[in-house]
């Protein structure tokens, strides 16, 4: 049975986006290259952590979602949209491998009148330059005559009971007039308001702005917790006390490092595109807050070497149990989670590392597999020093304050005076 929409790569992106199409009632397929993405989804399971459980990944298939590697499905739908993985190479630029690979299976398909959609994170100019020569070449058509063509940026927030893919407005931005209008009439179908922007770069920018946002009032919390630290400051208070301004002030929290799917993108390092009118000056206090968040692993471990040094106890043997792993609160998805850095960096140093995560039944850093508490208040008691690395609802932090020898909370999280702060 043909379908209305083709989800096109199965990942953090793909999966929400299917589900609620699935939900919304939209005939929907789902396209992978990879056979094991596909064959954990028709067995009911997720191929990617924090993006989908097991039961949504069955809910989804009873309501006539068809995960598939063949290309040919991609030719019957009105709607694709590309969702597949573009991170940061070594140049710090958006590897696009993955979303050539995907353009190209379905620019050999693509038929007249099709909308196609990118939400792949990328560099502004892509969609419109890259994707475009990629769909155009393969398919003979013309984006803006032939198919419609636009950009959308994700704005998942992974595991929220508060926003999802309904309440969340969506942003458009269409080659032309006519491909916004189209991709909005889709989206509106799923979002309860979706938001035009002028065109392409426009709305590939807003996901530029909106992660670079994020990381830069990151670094500078990550910054104020260090200068707090060193003054005897009170970091959190500070925060408490200033999120009652109503205005002007966003609440931002310091914590080990920055992890997740979301990364800072400085234009400045961003190769010229062949339809990009001059280069893009650099943004200076995005790479600045690149360097600030990188440091953070490194200052957490100063933080526990000068903690078991001050209670009579070196870092080498020491053992040390790293609590929450996963790069946010109560989910298992591990993307650039700073707790793996900080564990290579502990067993640098000699210390005995061990773990415990009610998300993570298993973990292996730099390929070596991290022991795993099963009682978590007996390794406590045990550690020479225990670390909050992410704050899971499940974790008494004030029962763990009693059990633990040393408790360091990078995190904010325990009750005051029970542990020690970032």
């Amino acid at each position: 049975m043909p379908a209305d929409l083709a989800v096109v790569g199965l990942g953090h992106l793909g999966l929400p986006l299917a589900r609620a199409a699935v939900s919304a009632g939209i005939a929907t397929v789902g396209f992978d290259a990879d056979p094991r993405t596909v064959a954990q989804l028709a067995a009911g399971h997720t191929p990617a952590e924090g993006a989908l459980t097991a039961a949504e990944a069955r809910r989804m298939l009873s309501g006539g979602f068809r995960p598939t590697t063949d290309p040919a499905e991609l030719g019957r739908v009105r709607t694709a949209v590309i969702c597949a993985p573009a991170p940061l190479g070594p140049d710090r630029t958006p590897d696009l491998t993955a979303v050539g690979e995907m353009a190209r299976a379905l620019a050999a398909r693509l038929r007249p009148h099709t909308t196609v959609v990118l939400e792949s994170p990328v560099a502004p100019g892509t969609t419109e330059g890259f994707l475009r020569d990629v769909l155009e070449d393969g398919s003979g058509l013309r984006a803006g005559r032939d198919f419609h063509l636009a950009y959308s940026p994700g704005r998942l927030d992974p595991g929220s009971r508060t926003h999802a893919l309904a309440n969340t407005p969506k942003v458009i931005g269409g080659l032309t007039p006519a491909c916004t209008e189209s991709a909005a009439a889709f989206y509106g179908r799923l979002s309860e308001k979706v938001v035009r922007a002028r065109g392409t770069r426009e709305a590939e920018m807003v996901k530029l702005l909106e992660t670079n946002f994020r990381h830069v009032n990151i670094a500078l919390v990550n910054e104020m917790a260090i200068l707090c630290h060193d003054m005897g400051v009170d970091l959190w208070d500070v925060i408490r006390c200033a999120e009652t301004k109503p205005f002007g002030f966003q609440a931002f929290r310091p914590g080990p490092g920055v992890g997740g799917h979301g990364v800072p993108i400085d234009p400045g390092y961003l190769p010229h595109t062949g339809r990009a009118p001059g280069h893009p000056h650099p943004l200076r206090m995005v790479g600045l807050a690149q360097e600030i968040n990188g440091r953070m692993p490194q200052y957490v471990i100063q933080r526990c070497a000068a903690l078991l040094n001050e209670h009579g106890k070196s870092a080498r043997g020491a053992r040390v149990l790293l609590l929450g792993v996963t790069y946010k609160q109560d989910l298992a998805d591990r993307e650039a989670s700073p707790a793996t850095e900080i564990a290579g960096r502990l067993a640098d140093l000699g210390a005995a590392v061990s773990f415990h995560d009610p998300y993570v039944p298993e973990w292996r850093v730099r390929g070596v597999p991290v022991p795993r508490a099963e009682s978590l208040y007996e390794a406590a008691a045990d550690a020479d020093l225990t670390v909050l690395l992410q704050h899971h609802r499940t974790y008494d932090l004030q029962g763990l304050a009693v059990k633990a020898q040393l408790l360091l909370d990078t995190r904010g999280a325990s009750p005051a005076g029970a542990a020690y702060r970032l």
